[in-house]
């Protein structure tokens, strides 16, 4: 009898040995919350006799109990940030360091002050040696060894502190912990960052929030439609000006055409000049040769610049597109949860409440006595309504979001039966009251009830928890009970957690303004170009003269039609306005300009209406630009210019002569040229015989019929003045 009473005193006494406490804690601290024989994960509970409550365990014992069955234990309230399907990447990354490694993934607020008590604790209820390793919330993590020599342990916790941002996820923290564990330089690591995070250093976000999104989207934009615009523009830009101010020495002057003949000057095209009966000229002969009148000879194609231009544009943009995809890369969101990691905690929670109305939870700190528990029993027991009171905390990282609403419904569905849910959350001591379909009038207990506590109520939850019960039993009843509105489905974790695409967005209006952007880069770089020029004009003798006029006038070698026309008008006005100014002029220099002004008209002007008519040819153009530029130039500085610049009428008079060679070969001529092409010869102006003339038909003008040919061989402007006037019957 004796050995059989020793015996079974030994037995009774192997729960209470599992759970050592020191005695000055024991004393304050409430008796742990219990598992219920269904919930998942979880052993049977033993029932007290006559109370039916589950005899409770430790937290660390329901912990260890989960990593008795697998090494690796994330906890069900967590399934948006760290699913329970993703413990192989843990265990794997566990792998690593060739010990036997536990590690625990549970909320922010599970651990508390002492957690390397913790620890110790989980390792005593486990029985087993090795690195125990604790992933809760951003920050360092807290592992330490037992019975296992592994070397800069808290070290390699501390560097995984310092060298990882906030934003970093657990798998992610675990990992960087086994790569600084595995580096052997932990501690020096972790002086490191210590020393950095004292000098103010911050590590970059690992991952992108929705402002970040926003921002690498709007930047993306710039780039893809700013820099290509840019190069194109700019590349445009650059080669209009090459074509304008081509280095000058081009080839030289062609000599008239030997099929020119003695035919009459045709300056203007079918038309008025056609009107006359000269029946000649460039026109007329376009005609004999079967083109259409106002069409090209072709369809125009885009110059080879242009084309390689187009291409580089292109694929410059193609690829900061492509850059930027990869750059801002979204497609790692993480392990996503599945079905069964969403709805482990409800299965769980909804076992417990099958076995018992009171369910608190085993991974949070106690937050009921035994007395109280006790007492919250009986109250349950003796009401004659059916409340289920759910003591779980709420994270927006959990199935519902967060939102209580949502997790009792969801314990409602599950659990297929009207009761009166009590959702009392341990990290804020919020009680919220939810009826579905219990026979009470629950309207004024939910607006009593469900609140946070007030700053001067110092009663604990369990009291809390009892004046409620108490307020159900004195409730008014009712035959149909009233059912809550529809909280609403959870957020979808996929489509939270998934980034959108790096050209949504801001991207738009990224574009919008990186066009923006390339053309005020244009106009900066074309104001500053053209202060350039006109800072060197005047330092070089190619200025202005005393009267204001410029010796040498700007001028393409291939100008277009429309420049033409623009600058005809232009030249033709500046003259007028300069002879109005000009009243007392020699007579010499004063015939000239009017003969200069009086042929520009003729040829631009032939209606009268005082705009440029529309089947002016270049030719026509030119020379009439060419004879308004003499004339003011004879205005201004009261002398009368002989001859126009011979590389290029357009520039205007020659004040000079160079000896230049025919394109044909024989003797160098001496011809009159401007300043500038004294200095180094222009292009030769390059002209069509009609309007509607593609730039590859382009010839040099001495190639073309007409009195302006007769530049080239040195004609003079009075000469040419003349020349047009008898074309037109003017004496």
């Amino acid at each position: 009898m004796l050995v059989t009473g020793w015996l079974a005193v030994l037995l009774g006494g192997v729960p209470a040995m599992a759970q050592p406490a020191s005695p000055g804690r024991a004393a304050h601290r409430p008796a742990a919350e219990h598992t219920t024989g269904a919930s998942p994960g979880g052993s049977p509970a033993d029932t007290a006799p006559g109370s039916g409550a589950a005899t409770p365990r430790s937290r660390t014992a329901y912990l260890a109990e989960q990593l008795r069955r697998d090494p690796v234990y994330i906890s069900d309230q967590l399934p948006r940030a760290v699913p329970r399907s993703s413990a192989p990447l843990f265990a794997a990354q566990a792998a690593r360091l060739r010990v036997p490694v536990y590690v625990m993934v549970l909320p922010d607020t599970a651990l508390g002050a002492d957690d390397t008590g913790f620890l110790a604790g989980v390792h005593d209820r486990l029985g087993r040696d090795g690195l125990y390793v604790v992933l809760s919330g951003p920050g360092m993590p807290e592992a330490q060894a037992y019975g296992t020599e592994v070397r800069g342990v808290r070290d390699a916790a501390r560097a995984t502190l310092y060298e990882l941002p906030y934003d970093a996820t657990p798998l992610e923290l675990f990992r960087h912990f086994v790569d600084v564990l595995r580096s052997g330089r932990a501690h020096e690591r972790a002086e490191a960052g210590r020393a950095a995070a004292a000098d103010g250093a911050e590590v970059p976000k690992l991952h992108p929030d929705r402002t970040d999104q926003k921002n690498q989207s709007f930047v993306a934009g710039i780039a893809v439609a700013g820099l290509p615009l840019s190069v194109l523009l700019l590349g445009l830009y650059v080669r209009r000006r090459r074509r304008l101010h081509r280095a000058r020495g081009g080839s030289p002057v062609p000599g008239p055409r030997d099929a020119r003949g003695a035919a009459a000057p045709s300056l203007r095209k079918s038309g008025a000049a056609a009107a006359k009966g000269d029946g000649g000229g460039a026109t007329d002969g376009a005609r004999k040769d079967g083109a259409a009148p106002g069409r090209s000879a072709g369809p125009r194609r885009p110059a080879r610049g242009v084309v390689v231009l187009l291409v580089g544009v292109v694929v410059l943009a193609g690829g900061l597109a492509v850059t930027a995809a990869r750059l801002f890369d979204r497609s790692d969101v993480g392990a996503l949860p599945t079905a069964a990691d969403m709805g482990s905690r409800i299965e769980r929670v909804t076992a417990g409440l099958r076995h018992d109305p009171l369910y608190t939870d085993p991974e949070s700190e106690p937050v009921l006595s035994a007395a109280e528990r006790a007492r919250l029993h009986a109250r349950l027991t003796s009401l004659d309504v059916p409340v289920l009171i759910a003591a779980v905390p709420s994270v927006t990282d959990d199935e519902s979001g967060g939102d209580g609403d949502v997790f009792v419904r969801s314990l409602h569905q599950r659990l297929h039966r009207d009761a009166l849910f009590v959702l009392a959350d341990p990290l804020s001591d919020r009680l919220s009251v939810i009826n579905y379909g219990a026979p009470v009038d629950a309207y004024a207990l939910e607006s009593r009830h469900s609140t946070f506590p007030d700053e001067d109520d110092h009663r604990t939850l369990g009291d809390r928890l009892d004046a409620l019960l108490r307020d159900v039993a004195r409730a008014p009843k009712e035959a149909a009970g009233s059912r809550p509105y529809n909280p609403g489905p959870a957020a979808d974790p996929a489509a939270e957690r998934g980034l959108s695409s790096v050209f949504a967005g801001d991207f738009a209006p990224g574009l919008m303004i990186g066009a923006f952007l390339a053309a005020l880069l244009l106009g900066l770089v074309a104001a500053v170009r053209a202060s350039a020029g006109a800072v060197r004009r005047r330092r070089r003798p190619g200025g202005r003269a005393p009267g204001g006029v410029p010796v040498t006038f700007e001028a393409p070698d291939a100008p277009s039609l429309a420049w033409l026309r623009r600058t005809a008008r232009q030249e033709a006005d500046a003259l007028t306005a300069t002879l109005d100014a000009h009243s007392a002029l020699p007579a010499g220099t004063h015939r000239l300009a009017w003969e200069c002004l009086d042929a520009a008209a003729l040829l631009i002007d032939g209606d009268g209406d005082g705009r440029v008519d529309a089947d002016a040819t270049p030719v026509s153009l030119v020379c009439a630009v060419a004879l308004a530029r003499a004339g003011r130039a004879a205005a201004e500085r009261s002398a009368v210019p002989e001859r126009l610049c011979h590389r290029n009428p357009l520039h205007g008079p020659a004040s000079a002569t160079r000896r230049i060679s025919p394109a044909g070969g024989g003797r160098a001529r001496s011809l009159p040229v401007c300043e500038r092409c004294r200095a180094t010869p222009a292009p030769v102006l390059r002209l069509g015989p009609a309007t509607d003339t593609g730039r590859a038909d382009r010839v040099p003008y001495p190639e073309l019929p007409g009195p302006l040919a007769a530049l080239a061989d040195g004609a003079r402007i009075d000469q040419l003045a003349r020349d047009v006037r008898e074309y037109f019957g003017v004496h």
